[in-house]
């Protein structure tokens, strides 16, 4: 395979002038959302010094998308998605405004600051549904992973750069200089959202029916994922990686036990899932231009997994650290190709819906797989919790791919 094909596929940047723009909005203004993480998070612990505070920054954004994205999503498939989009993104940038003003004029309580959070995140809840929807509309079915990859090269720059941003513009002009950057910010993200074609009655031609209101809305949704089993094999697979296999919160055990607790180590294990993730979006090229994504997500969910049970089984930082860029990779192939399976897979009129769900996958699936890890670790130890985690993740998306017996079809490669 020549070295081009290896590489990330760009070929979506340059086809589609409307992704291309939505994609550069989106990206400029992710550093700005991972700014103000950052700044809460400093903001609350300052003030408080507590750890249940601090906690609770997670749980007010986790929250809000949790309890509203359902119907959410079925909100999304009702509406003009454009419009939907260009709503919650003003608000989330006038909460970042405000956040903003608090913090230039003197801080506000912590239960406001978190509050204001919670709220932005309520709004993050209708536009993520909606503008993921757009991916289909935007791009051919044969560039639709290539389109992914280079949203999830996107997100892991700004997870690595953005948190670093905002030390230094904290370090600078303080928490209330961080929020005003990420509120500025929006600017690009909206240009990028303006661009969008409207989508009358939900749907990307302005053809079909509307979601019906309401909980029945929903309840299609639902009844959609329940009668197709490639959708919700991938679901599934996002639930098994995380639920079961999540290492983040063994960390800290795993670096005393072994490493002799040094802070450096520590720091080195999340930097060698990113690296992991960067390198496989690089290289994504090598995946999304094959033919039967769900064959390549299962491989991908099944090999995070088994790195993962290398990491515990590890006596040495250098394999710790090797099996964990392996894991950040896995992860990477395992995150496009689902995301490719499911809107290969789901009409545009349930879109909404089921980016909905996808969403809340995989914003509860990693703090309950977190919490698991830390049960079993407690009962046991670091090793077995990540050695049976691994195992069982291995084991479920084995069962999955049994079950589903993949009836995607092939997609024609460039």
């Amino acid at each position: 395979m020549a070295v081009r094909h290896l590489l990330v596929d760009t070929a979506p940047l340059r086809a589609s002038p409307v992704f291309r723009r939505l994609w550069t909005g989106r990206a400029v203004s992710g550093f700005g959302g991972q700014m103000t993480l950052v700044a809460v998070m400093y903001q609350v612990w300052q003030t408080t010094g507590s750890t249940v505070w601090s906690g609770a920054v997670g749980l007010a954004q986790a929250l809000p998308v949790v309890v509203l994205g359902l119907w959410a999503g079925s909100v999304a498939d009702r509406v003009d998605r454009r419009r939907l989009c260009l709503l919650a993104a003003v608000g989330q940038a006038v909460c970042s405004a405000l956040l903003a003003v608090q913090g230039l004029a003197g801080p506000a309580p912590v239960a406001a600051v978190l509050g204001l959070l919670a709220v932005q995140s309520s709004f993050g809840a209708f536009s993520g549904p909606a503008a993921g929807a757009f991916l289909p509309q935007l791009l051919p079915k044969e560039s639709l992973a290539a389109g992914l990859a280079l949203n999830r090269v996107a997100f892991q720059a700004q997870m690595l750069i953005g948190p670093a941003l905002g030390g230094l513009v904290i370090g600078a002009w303080g928490v209330g200089g961080c929020y005003l950057v990420d509120a500025v910010s929006f600017a690009a993200g909206l240009y990028g959202l303006y661009g969008l074609p409207p989508s009358p009655r939900g749907t990307a031609a302005g053809a079909g029916a509307p979601a019906r209101p309401g909980l029945r809305g929903i309840a299609d949704g639902l009844a959609f994922l329940a009668r197709t089993p490639v959708v919700r094999a991938a679901l599934l697979t996002d639930l098994a990686a995380t639920v079961l296999s999540m290492p983040i919160s063994l960390f800290p055990l795993v670096n005393a036990e072994r490493f002799g607790g040094s802070p450096r180590t520590l720091g080195l294990f999340l930097t060698a899932i990113a690296v992991g993730g960067i390198a496989a979006s690089v290289l994504s090229g090598a995946f999304t231009r094959r033919a039967r994504p769900g064959a390549v997500m299962f491989c991908g969910s099944a090999l995070w997994g088994v790195a993962l049970m290398g990491f515990g089984l590890a006596t040495r930082p250098w394999e710790a650290l090797g099996c964990l860029v392996v894991a950040g990779a896995a992860d990477t192939v395992a995150v496009v190709s689902r995301g490719t399976v499911v809107r290969l897979h789901t009409p545009d009129a349930l879109l909404g819906r089921v980016g909905a769900a996808e969403q809340i996958v995989g914003q509860a699936g990693p703090d309950l797989g977190n919490m698991r890890g830390g049960l079993v670790a407690g009962a046991w130890s670091g090793t077995a919790a990540l050695v049976t985690g691994g195992a069982l993740c291995v084991a479920a998306v084995g069962c999955i791919a049994w079950g589903v017996r993949e009836r995607s079809p092939r997609v024609a490669t460039s």
